[in-house]
């Protein structure tokens, strides 16, 4: 079957959203155990128990990350060029502070050392924290536009302070965005562990879901109202055919009040996504408070959804606007690879996603059970 150039473009948006959403619904919990690991764990045993329900599976959870990012290269090469310039030194501190993790993970225990040990769970935190936050940074600038513009060559340039310095990146908009996306995984890795682990642990685990959920509702909400409150949105006026070739300097935008919500007053079968985000979240306090943690990390990874699924229905048909030159913005019609390169990795899609998860399923299967404080005294030497 051979699928045209269109639906291919927009399929493609869809998976790279799937891969985005894997990644946070997977790796964002270990990230997210991470962060609670110095405040969850009050001696090393219980430490070593939190470390444990993640620590088989981060790296397999973490390819999806790489996954992702290998997906926008291909599917998206100009977003690919314009993104990593501009986010260089984002890029590089989220790179930095994933150094921490595999290190952490593997030799943490490796050494009866109370400053080692400590050492080394605070650098599990950095490895959790840090990529959370700037994930949520780069939202909240998206949304808010890139400073950047195309020349005739398509070639993207950047204001130079933007591209060499931090500080306009943590603007307090995109810091709201980060602590969402802090909060939000770490929310995911609380119920990960209430359902994980026993006793101590997941009476603390189900405490910081009591906490965590609500600030993920409301810091969500607040993002909502500040967008629709004092932050204009992109709108296309014209451009060419979407199923035709790509060329982000065919068409003309403006920006305009509101125009984030179109596709809310266009479709309004999308409302349920944001409406997940808000709603997810206190359903998964409950749930907690119940204590269903199983049911709870469903309707985490559910919030999950609701909420980074909000940002890209905003956004569509934009996956990077130009806060300087609107025309230069890069969108889903013209930013994409060729029909043929589209096409090929679509079937690859086809072909290895379904063994990917199958495996996955399998892995965590064979893996599965409550992590308790006796079991690591009892095999100190077989487990992280």
């Amino acid at each position: 079957m051979l699928l045209d150039y269109e639906t291919l473009k927009l399929i493609w948006w869809v998976l790279v959203g799937a891969l985005l959403i894997g990644f946070a619904v997977t790796d964002g919990m270990d990230m997210g155990v991470g962060v609670l690991l110095p405040f969850l764990g009050k001696k090393d045993a219980e430490r070593r128990v939190i470390i444990n329900a993640v620590a088989p599976h981060w790296d397999g959870n973490q390819v999806w990350f790489i996954t992702a990012g290998g997906a926008i290269f291909a599917a998206w090469p100009a977003v690919y060029a314009a993104a990593f310039s501009g986010f260089y030194l984002a890029m590089f501190l989220v790179l930095a502070s994933l150094f921490f993790r595999p290190v952490g993970f593997d030799y943490r225990s490796k050494l009866e050392n109370a400053r080692w040990r400590n050492t080394w769970d605070w650098g599990l935190f950095v490895g959790g924290f840090v990529p959370a936050l700037i994930f949520g940074v780069a939202f909240g600038n998206l949304l808010q536009g890139v400073p950047f513009h195309l020349d005739s060559f398509l070639k993207p340039h950047y204001d130079a302070d933007y591209l060499w310095a931090l500080l306009p990146l943590l603007n307090p908009f995109a810091l709201l965005a980060g602590l969402l996306s802090v909060a939000m995984l770490a929310m995911h890795g609380a119920v990960w562990l209430q359902l994980r682990t026993e006793s101590l642990i997941a009476d603390r685990a189900r405490a910081a879901v009591g906490i965590l959920a609500p600030a993920v509702t409301v810091l969500f909400a607040l993002g909502g109202l500040w967008v629709w409150a004092g932050i204009d949105g992109y709108r296309i006026v014209s451009m060419g055919d979407p199923g035709g070739l790509s060329n982000p300097l065919a068409k003309e935008v403006v920006r305009a009040p509101g125009a984030w919500f179109d596709i809310y007053s266009k479709m309004p079968i999308t409302m349920a996504v944001p409406a997940l985000g808000l709603a997810g979240p206190l359903v998964v306090w409950l749930l907690s408070r119940l204590r269903w943690p199983g049911f709870g990390f469903v309707f985490s990874a559910l919030s999950l959804v609701g909420v980074i699924g909000t940002a890209g229905l905003s956004l569509f048909p934009f996956v990077m606007p130009s806060s300087t030159n609107p025309g230069s913005s890069l969108t889903v019609w013209d930013a994409a690879s060729s029909h043929l390169t589209l096409t090929v990795m679509f079937w690859a899609v086809v072909i290895f996603l379904p063994i990917v998860l199958l495996y996955t399923i399998w892995c965590y299967y064979q893996m599965w059970g409550k992590i308790s404080v006796k079991q690591i005294e009892d095999n100190p030497y077989n487990a992280y």
